[in-house]
């Protein structure tokens, strides 16, 4: 079940919006290869604004993923053309449909 998820929202850098999204795209597969990340989505908000939403069943798998390759690739530099709207915002499910 999809107990809990992390919301992370992303602002692209002036002239960078195409970098973000094509960033955005590539990172689907490093998602799938997580075996604990039950549903990974990558957003489009608006002009140069962007997010990812991601669902797992517990906080372990949270975890799991907050230490991956995408979340690497994020917080340490790796993609000049994101910045952090907010930090990663953890969220927990009410109610889902399956």
């Amino acid at each position: 079940m999809e107990a809990i998820g992390l919301l992370v929202m992303l602002e692209a850098r002036a002239g960078k919006e195409a970098d973000a999204e094509a960033f955005l795209k590539s990172a689907q597969p490093l998602a799938q290869d997580e075996k604990a990340t039950l549903k990974w989505y990558a957003i489009k908000l608006g002009p140069g604004k962007f997010g990812i939403f991601d669902t797992f069943a517990n906080e372990a798998g949270r975890n799991t993923h907050l230490t991956g390759e995408i979340a690497k690739a994020l917080t340490h530099g790796q993609t000049n053309y994101l910045r952090f709207l907010r930090r990663f915002k953890k969220l927990r499910s009410l109610q889902a449909h399956p």
